[in-house]
């Protein structure tokens, strides 16, 4: 087959696989943050104010629309209804690894309509570090270009590699890449994990090679192994390859997200939780943890692929439960709720006091 119709054709795998199968795994440790609830909260909640400002733009909601698809026909239309969202409520949005369509560019527009539909946006292009390193700085410029993009995110995701039937195996020399992409591109750089989280030894790394914001992607989603092994059980391995078994003893691994957010926070810039958000309060527990912005994909990628009106109302829900939960902390706009106190309990308390208490 050829190698760029396989592209297209694993990105509507993938589409088809997250929305069909019970691809969720982990334990993003958000059910362990409890936030100090206030009983006097001295705010309005009909007035309370979601904006906030994301690399020098402001943005309606931090309710960001995580990398979902792209590169298939088929994936146009739900890109359609996404950007549609971000337009409509004013989000951040990034977009599905461009990779398919800097392959062929025929594939092109099932990006393009993201900023046709969501002219003021604020839209972040998207390509592997490994095609970074191959294919140099090129590539990035045309995929912020495809998109008139105002930021690229550079995803890590070498659990799916390692897993997929034709991934990338060698990961020597993405630092590099990644620290050459910093010093030369024309927007700024956010490096983001795909569900294995972020240490803050790779996040200090990141800083220091120029990234200006870092999307933790932490293990409590979305599960790629787990994506990944119903795509080799579904005959896209060849026989005896081992990796169905193999996605399955990894569907673990990883960082859980409020405990990478933990780490991470305070080694830099801006971040980005994403990895398990699945409510409005989720997000709340997350930027008292230091989140910026609160990446979430798969419960907007199911509403998204019934129609608009679905992924509208999906949206609201997050948004009217984060109100609420800042308005029971007192917390009447986003920088409030950045400052609220919360306990942290549970299996995450142990993690961090492991960490932080050391071997």
């Amino acid at each position: 087959m050829d190698k760029n119709l396989f592209t297209s054709g694993r990105k509507l795998d993938h589409l088809r696989i997250c929305a069909e199968e019970d691809i969720e795994r982990g334990f993003s440790g958000f059910g362990d943050i409890r936030l100090v609830h206030s009983a006097l909260p001295e705010c309005d909640l009909s007035s309370i104010d979601l904006s906030t400002r994301f690399l020098g733009h402001r943005v309606c909601s931090p309710l960001f629309i995580a990398a979902m698809t792209g590169g298939h026909p088929g994936t146009t239309e739900v890109n359609c209804r996404l950007a549609r969202a971000a337009e409509r409520y004013g989000l951040g949005m990034c977009v599905g690894s461009q990779r398919a369509a800097l392959e062929d560019p025929r594939l092109e527009e099932s990006f393009r309509v993201v900023r046709e539909e969501a002219p003021h946006a604020f839209i972040s292009a998207n390509l592997g570090v490994v095609q970074l390193r191959d294919h140099g700085l090129e590539w990035a410029e045309n995929a912020v270009s495809m998109i008139d993009a105002d930021a690229i995110a550079v995803h890590l995701n070498f659990l799916q590699e390692a897993i997929q039937p034709e991934g990338d195996h060698d990961a020597t020399g993405c630092y590099e890449a990644l620290a050459a992409l910093c010093r030369e591109s024309t927007v700024p750089v956010i490096v983001k994990e795909t569900g294995s989280g972020m240490s803050a030894e790779t996040a200090r790394s990141c800083w220091g090679a120029g990234v200006r914001a870092i999307d933790i992607g932490g293990w409590g989603g979305t599960s790629w192994a787990a994506v990944e092994g119903v795509r080799a059980e579904q005959s896209a391995a060849p026989a005896g390859s081992g990796l169905v078994s193999l996605g399955a003893l990894f569907e673990d691994w990883g960082i859980p997200t409020a405990v990478s957010l933990c780490e991470v926070a305070g080694t830099g810039g801006p971040i980005i939780a994403t990895g398990g958000i699945r409510s409005g309060l989720d997000m709340a527990r997350a930027m008292a943890l230091g989140a910026d912005l609160c990446g979430i994909a798969l419960p907007l990628l199911r509403p998204a692929m019934e129609s608009e009106e679905s992924l509208f109302l999906r949206i609201e829900t997050f948004h009217r439960e984060l109100r609420t939960a800042m308005f029971l902390t007192g917390s009447a706009k986003v920088a409030d709720q950045k400052r609220a106190r919360a306990y942290i309990t549970g299996k995450t308390r142990q993690m961090l006091e492991h960490i932080h208490g050391g071997k």
